[in-house]
């Protein structure tokens, strides 16, 4: 269902914590995610990433050196490898999907590889039962190769241009949603994404003043690293 604002009232827009709450814990791991539920989030954006034997991990980066100083990137590395890099706190998509319990989880796919790379993830999305409660976001190709993998999941193409998709791109990815940074968003590129049949998603405002300005605008999910600030303002 389509959430915005109705007149001066603000009424719920889904709530979906970037990378978990990065605020208090490291991203895109399990402490991470429960604690955004525990703030509030209606969903949780994680980055899934393969390892080097085909595990779906959360880890945004193509490295480990950012978060756990390692300078060694993923695909070079077994699962069994990462996890002991890091002492266990790169979660398997199966243990984020396990930790979410009934939450929905938005899974951001950067540097999907292809067709191949989305079955694997999606395998293990359906060995974990979850399909009805995952969605997929990421620019056109890895959201095209999702759309080849599979026909029916729930995808939120990622834009960054003020002008809009092309029809052609629309139809071969038949997304739910267009994902859009925060700083393009108006009230007329709002109206326009509905009017066209679609969802609008943003990310990641993480002010009041910017989150109540997508609010007026009408959009109908934020993505934000302040999932307290916003999920504060939902009810005020």
């Amino acid at each position: 269902m389509a959430r915005g604002l109705t007149g001066d009232a603000v009424r719920p827009v889904t709530a979906v914590a970037h990378r978990g709450d990065p605020y208090r814990h490291r991203e895109n791991t399990l402490a991470s995610l429960r604690s955004a539920l525990e703030r509030g989030a209606d969903a949780v954006e994680v980055d899934v990433r393969l390892t080097r034997d085909g595990v779906p991990v959360l880890l945004h980066d193509a490295t480990l050196r950012r978060l756990w100083a390692h300078d060694r990137t993923l695909a070079s590395l077994s699962s069994a490898e990462v996890h002991g890099l890091t002492d266990g706190g790169v979660p398997t998509l199966a243990d984020a999907l396990l930790a979410a319990e009934d939450a929905r989880l938005m899974l951001d796919l950067p540097g999907l590889a292809g067709v191949r790379a989305a079955r694997r993830i999606m395998d293990v999305v359906r060995e974990c039962g979850a399909e009805d409660r995952v969605y997929y976001c990421a620019g056109p190709g890895a959201m095209l190769a999702v759309r080849a993998a599979d026909p029916g999941a729930e995808t939120a193409l990622t834009w960054n241009s003020l002008a809009p998709p092309r029809p052609a791109l629309l139809d071969a990815v038949r997304p739910r949603w267009l994902n859009y940074r925060f700083g393009l968003i108006t009230p007329e590129l709002a109206a326009r994404v509905h009017r066209d049949g679609y969802l609008l998603s943003v990310w990641t405002p993480d002010t009041r003043r910017s989150m109540r300005r997508l609010l007026a605008a009408g959009v109908d999910s934020i993505t934000t690293n302040r999932i307290d600030t916003l999920s504060a303002l939902r009810t005020t």
